[in-house]
């Protein structure tokens, strides 16, 4: 199987790249829009992607591989999961969403679940979980843009920059 990984980690990518090899897989691996979009082709069939790489969004890339090869599989990793992205990037084509740190063989077995099968917890959310939902939902809304998030949920710009740089909660 031929794999691309799009990811700003330089050591996860190289890691994981390494265990994918040894399964005798092929795998190349980007940490941008240009150097992805560049080495995504025909032989790619499988895609690894991060859901914030530095200044770019795993969303639009998702979106622009799927436009370049509409048959291309992506598994969306993110260390910033939401419920609100999960369900963005199911609708924009990923055939599933992980939260970091994943292991080669959950990567793998992301990949041959059925298309959109996103497991949520059950559970009810504590307090801080439903909040950083809440923010990721509203930032989801305003595209990325951390002023007008900022201003539509009533805080202060550099508060709601520090939350987003926090690890959501479990629970």
């Amino acid at each position: 199987m031929n794999y691309l990984l799009i990811d700003d980690d330089t050591v996860f990518s190289s890691v994981l790249a390494r265990m994918l090899v040894r399964r005798g897989d092929q795998v190349i691996t980007a940490t941008n829009t240009e150097e992805a979009l560049a080495r995504c082709d025909q032989s790619i069939h499988r895609v690894v992607l991060d859901l914030k790489l530095e200044q770019e969004s795993g969303l639009l890339i998702l979106q622009q591989l799927c436009a370049l090869q509409p048959d291309i599989k992506v598994v969306i990793l993110t260390g910033y999961s939401s419920i609100s992205t999960a369900v963005e990037a199911i609708k924009l084509g990923a055939v599933n969403y992980l939260c970091k740190p994943a292991g080669v063989n959950e990567i793998i077995g992301a990949f041959e679940s059925s298309a959109g099968n996103v497991t949520l917890e059950q559970a009810p959310l504590s307090v801080n979980r439903l909040e950083w939902e809440h923010i990721q939902r509203v930032l989801n809304e305003n595209a990325g843009n951390i002023s007008a998030t900022a201003r539509s949920l009533g805080m202060h710009r550099r508060t709601l920059q520090r939350k987003l740089q926090k690890r959501p909660v479990k629970n």
